[in-house]
């Protein structure tokens, strides 16, 4: 047990970390430079009081549909980096906010989620994001070390 708990830690310390990356790499005029990383990353914070705020319906807006873009991006990331396999992110998006995203490993998916409410795309705290960015991880690395050969591109 204490060895999948590390494990997950170490997922979610990974996944936040790509998407730090995929925050700055967005960033090609140097604006953000002097912002830390939990600068960058507050904006996927939502706690009670701001998710209130938003209304139950609505459209999601850009910089909404590229965080939740990076967040995924940087699951894929994660999963490169640990397995060695290139990984593929798809979304698909009506412009009220459902959808799918994917995340495919050669013919293999890795992650498959179905997309609600992508106006109120958000967590209640960092360790919140990181556990689930890190949950993803940690499942998209098992399905290629189940199915290897199908995470083979060629």
């Amino acid at each position: 047990m204490d060895t999948i708990v590390s494990e997950s830690s170490a997922h979610a310390e990974l996944f936040l970390t790509e998407l730090v990356k995929q925050y700055r790499a967005q960033d090609t005029f140097g604006a953000w430079d002097k912002k830390s990383n939990d600068e960058l990353m507050a904006a996927y914070v939502l706690d009670k009081e701001k998710r209130r705020q938003i209304p139950i319906v609505g459209n999601p807006d850009p910089k909404t549909i590229l965080r939740l873009e990076m967040f995924f991006n940087a699951i894929g990331l994660a999963i490169e980096r640990l397995t060695g396999k290139m990984v593929i992110s798809t979304m698909k998006l009506h412009h009220e906010g459902f959808g799918r995203v994917i995340l495919s490993a050669g013919r293999l998916i890795v992650v498959s989620r179905q997309l609600r409410d992508v106006h109120r795309f958000g967590f209640e705290s960092m360790a919140k994001l990181g556990e689930e960015g890190g949950k993803h991880v940690t499942a998209g690395v098992q399905m290629i070390v189940k199915f290897p050969e199908v995470a083979d591109f060629g």
